[in-house]
């Protein structure tokens, strides 16, 4: 059978789907319809403040499908990251300093001067080096189990319990070839059990999550997707051997100017509390919030209560501003 293309994640509902250029490359972007309720429709899009959802390893813009609908007052739009989903899948540029230059360059791709950018997980690293390295392109930052990454580097490689949740998985992905075929063998059944081994068993239990996992598994098997879904975590790893890593980790130790909001599930078995309280040294004026019962996808799992922290956060930045 024909592995799947790009268009199975061009899925109905409540949004539109967009190919917006920026960087050198296409992008995959989803845009949450304009409600009546709460928008102005005199207002042109650019006049209402930009929110950029950015996803983590092994996913694509679907999981933020409970914010494209939730998050009202703000433009908001999901992107397939470089390398996933719908977007472009070049060879290399899945470095942080490369999907930085992503971001900020789909930020003014979609006519704004600057974003809060949300991210989970390989997506909060995303958030973290666009607000240090193209800081006019970045309001806010709100991060979903994305510590800082200097502060989860040093807790990976101080503490024992850290390290054992973090380095196996992202050290087998470093040999060629063999992850790939993990990853889309028995249509993509190792990436369901990845996420199963992170969440909570009720989120499992749903519906919500059977239809996720099917998604999942289709969109991994476009062709490349894997790939470059690993070139991620390759770069993490390979690059701390590297001068370019030493000194990416040095960029990210910059003062951050931003407002940050982190958000972390009490239940998250990868992602553990101590790189969380590091993080404070980076951010030491962000808000840090627990969600209840939710494992490493704080916004799949608890979306109505992150939603409630998130737009609370936004109504504040942007009141601010």
């Amino acid at each position: 059978m024909a592995p799947p293309g790009p268009s199975v994640v061009r899925i109905a509902g409540p949004w539109r789907h967009l190919d917006v250029h920026a960087n050198g490359i296409r992008f995959h972007v989803v845009e949450a319809e304009r409600r009546p309720d709460t928008d102005d429709g005199s207002k042109a899009l650019t006049d209402r403040p930009l929110v950029i959802l950015l996803h983590g390893f092994g996913s694509f813009w679907w999981s933020w499908r409970h914010q494209l609908k939730g998050l009202t007052g703000a433009r908001v739009v999901a992107v397939d990251l470089r390398g996933y989903g719908g977007s472009d899948k070049p060879p290399r540029g899945y470095d942080g300093w490369t999907l930085a230059g992503d971001t900020a360059g789909l930020v003014r791709a979609l006519g704004h001067k600057s974003a809060t950018l949300v991210g989970h997980a390989d997506g909060g690293l995303v958030c973290w080096a666009t607000a240090v390295l193209h800081p006019r392109a970045v309001h806010a930052i709100a991060v979903v189990s994305s510590p800082h990454p200097a502060a989860l580097r040093t807790s990976a490689l101080t503490r024992r319990d850290q390290g054992a949740a973090l380095l196996p998985w992202m050290l087998r992905y470093q040999v060629p070839a063999w992850p790939e075929r993990a990853l889309t063998r028995h249509d993509g059944a190792e990436l369901e059990r990845l996420v199963r081994s992170r969440s909570s068993a009720k989120w499992q239990a749903s519906e919500d999550f059977s239809e996720t996992i099917d998604h999942l598994r289709r969109a991994i098997q476009i062709p490349s997707a894997a790939h470059s879904a690993l070139e991620y975590q390759r770069w993490a790893v390979r690059s701390q051997l590297r001068s370019e890593g030493r000194r990416f980790i040095r960029s990210m130790k910059r003062p951050l100017a931003v407002p940050v909001l982190h958000l972390r599930g009490d239940a998250d078995p990868y992602v553990l509390a101590d790189p969380v309280h590091r993080t404070q040294r980076y951010a030491p004026h962000g808000r840090y919030v627990t969600l209840d019962s939710a494992g490493h996808f704080g916004h799949e799992e608890a979306p109505e209560m992150l939603n409630e922290h998130l737009s609370r956060f936004l109504a504040q930045v942007y009141a601010a501003s």
